[in-house]
């Protein structure tokens, strides 16, 4: 459906041109399907070709990647051609054995991240680790996320569980950031890598307040699930590491280079966390008042 073309001007081309206003119309009108099909043609290639690149993305972020092109299309279009196309983005659950021992005589912190709602960076980190298989043994992943932004700001990958796993992630979060003394909250599950005592020395040295999950409630620590899902997803479920060092470069390049800085993410208005740390808007916001469901932490 076409909009006001202005009957002023068209009469005055149509004049000029020798040829009555209805003849002008009908023409138009003879065209529109063969401009539709073309918009059509182009608007399918253009979605074939970002999903060929970006396999693990659903139609709203090819979506999301069409509107960054200029394109002015809506997520049922999108999801129609997609299924027409066969399209799929790829999804492969992997069995998840224990990283962690809980069951330990150390001292356990309270929680302090339940229902907190960061609104700068270096307010709330979020810690865990996860397995990654190669082809004879299995090696760990460490990761430290910043839950404003989700970006990853410390990681580390060895062959052991010991706490000098956790405390080289730490160590790059650290060095990396430089939260100020006292405003950080580092929230993390119960295992013996974050309740051990080198760990939270390093913690108190650098003023960073200690936070873990409840005993047996993963959904406390979701936002590093959610990393480690997207991260077994769209990298290690696709791939066959030779070993550690292997393991290493490819996991280090999804970390810094697709996650970190390309990779959009629905919880930020479709922009990598990069994007959305460098954005200004948070900035303005306001102090938000506590109430008894949430916390806010400018």
């Amino acid at each position: 459906m076409t909009g006001p073309q202005g009957g002023g001007q068209v009469e005055r081309l149509c004049r000029a041109a020798d040829v009555s206003r209805s003849s002008f119309y009908r023409s138009r009108a003879q065209a529109q399907p063969e401009l539709d099909a073309l918009e059509e043609m182009a608007l399918r290639d253009a979605i074939q070709r970002l999903a060929l690149a970006h396999k693990h993305y659903g139609y709203r972020r090819i979506g999301a990647l069409l509107r960054r092109e200029s394109w002015v299309v809506n997520a049922k279009r999108v999801r129609r051609i997609m299924q027409e196309d066969n399209l799929l983005c790829l999804r492969r659950k992997a069995y998840v054995p224990a990283t962690s021992n809980s069951k330990h005589g150390l001292r356990v912190y309270p929680n302090l991240a339940r229902q907190l709602i960061p609104l700068a960076p270096d307010r709330l980190w979020v810690a865990d680790i996860t397995y990654i298989r190669l082809e004879r043994a299995f090696v760990y992943l460490a990761v430290i996320l910043d839950a404003f932004s989700r970006k990853v700001v410390g990681w580390a990958l060895a062959d052991h569980l010991a706490a000098s796993l956790a405390l080289e992630a730490l160590g790059m979060a650290l060095a990396g950031r430089r939260p100020p003394p006292g405003e950080l909250i580092h929230h993390s599950d119960r295992g013996v890598q974050y309740a051990c005592a080198d760990y939270s020395l390093a913690l108190d040295a650098a003023g960073v307040i200690p936070s873990m999950s409840r005993g047996g409630c993963p959904y406390d620590n979701a936002k590093a699930e959610s990393f480690m899902k997207t991260l077994k997803t769209e990298e290690v479920d696709g791939s066959a590491y030779r070993d550690l060092e292997h393991a290493r470069t490819s996991v280090g390049d999804f970390i810094e280079q697709l996650y970190n800085r390309t990779r959009l993410h629905s919880a930020l208005a479709y922009q990598s966390p990069v994007e959305f740390e460098n954005a200004s808007s948070w900035t303005a916001i306001p102090l938000a008042t506590k109430t008894t469901s949430e916390t806010a932490v400018r």
